[in-house]
């Protein structure tokens, strides 16, 4: 891999793992504007295959906690969105997707912040699943949606719940994008590269996981998410 992808990505991946092991979400937010804008040839492959690494080492010690009746639900959705995901990949203009997956995660983000809450159902959790399995597929950012469900919940559950769905959802864009040819081999090379970076990240959130792990956890969730959203907007405007 170029010592400037390493350098760049390996920075970006960096900080996300350490957002990401303390409030359940952030490798994809923080790293795939950096990697899509510096090098996109590697993208969504190279997100994707660590944001497949980091949540193993979160269930490592939090598994227990993970809503598995919850994900049932979400991963239904997440398979019927994959295949969006992928066409969208192969025909949408990246500027157009890049706005595109912020818009839909600031109307989620303003529905939480409107209504207090959003209720977590049958319907909520497909529905999250869904455009998760679209947006995590074609832009590597799969998250928020599934976050702002679970956004009070202990840091234990929000962590365990979201590396579930991280783990298994990454998987599957992944073999979907292989399969339907969308995949090339230096994209999964260059996201092995950045495995050393992302648990570094979750080394050094440690500290930080104990300090969220209350009221705090939710504000950091809705700053992370909505963070993200503006940050794909301007970048893709500008």
């Amino acid at each position: 891999m170029p010592v400037d992808f390493l350098l760049a990505g390996g920075l970006a991946v960096l900080v996300g793992s350490i957002v990401q092991g303390s409030v359940g979400l952030g490798v994809g937010l923080v790293a795939t504007p950096v990697v899509t804008l510096l090098f996109p040839s590697l993208m969504p492959g190279a997100i994707l295959v660590a944001a497949a690494v980091l949540p193993l080492a979160t269930l490592a010690g939090e598994a227990r906690h993970a809503d598995l009746r919850g994900l049932g639900w979400a991963f239904g959705g997440r398979v019927a969105g994959t295949p969006l995901g992928v066409w969208v990949v192969a025909a949408a203009p990246a500027r157009a997707l890049g706005v595109g997956v912020g818009a839909v995660v600031l109307a989620a983000l303003g529905a939480t912040v409107w209504a207090g809450t959003v209720p977590r159902n049958r319907t909520t959790l497909a529905a999250a699943g869904l455009v998760a399995g679209a947006t995590g597929t074609a832009s590597a950012i799969g998250g928020p949606p599934l976050a702002l469900l679970y956004q009070r919940e202990s840091g234990p559950r929000v962590r365990a719940t979201l590396a579930v769905f991280f783990t298994g959802g990454a998987l599957l864009s992944l073999v979907t994008l292989a399969a339907l040819g969308q995949l090339p081999a230096r994209q999964v090379v260059a996201g092995l590269a950045l495995t050393p970076f992302v648990l570094a990240g979750f080394l050094l959130a440690g500290p930080l996981r104990r300090y969220l792990d209350g009221d705090r956890l939710r504000l950091a969730i809705l700053v992370v998410v909505g963070g993200s959203a503006v940050t794909l907007i301007v970048r893709n405007l500008v």
